[in-house]
């Protein structure tokens, strides 16, 4: 994220609780409790977010491990699309060798 975006959401925010505070005078609430209630609407969004956030980072759905799990199934295909007809006989040799081995502990 740049740091433009960041702004933008922090302004987007700012204004958001601005409205939300108008509106809530508009109704008819009265300034101290319409305050509150803006208080408490964005920090209940707050931890909405952070809810959201950390289910993210515990599934590692984050941008970061996508593109690194890309990244790495990339780097595997080139491998395997320059190997050699033998080569690659070899390896999955070697991929059933480990497999069977592993079925048998």
């Amino acid at each position: 994220m740049r740091r433009i975006d960041v702004i933008a959401i922090a302004l987007g925010v700012f204004i958001a609780g601005g409205m939300i505070y108008l509106i809530l005078q508009f109704v008819g609430v009265d300034d101290l409790s319409a305050g509150i209630w803006t208080q408490t609407i964005l920090v209940a969004g707050l931890f909405g977010w952070l809810v959201t956030y950390l289910f993210r980072v515990f599934t590692k759905n984050m941008t970061y491990n996508r593109q690194l799990e890309e990244y790495e199934d990339a780097v595997l295909e080139k491998r395997l699309s320059e190997m050699s007809p033998e080569e690659l006989a070899k390896l999955q040799a070697e991929v059933e060798a480990e497999k069977k081995a592993q079925d048998r502990s």
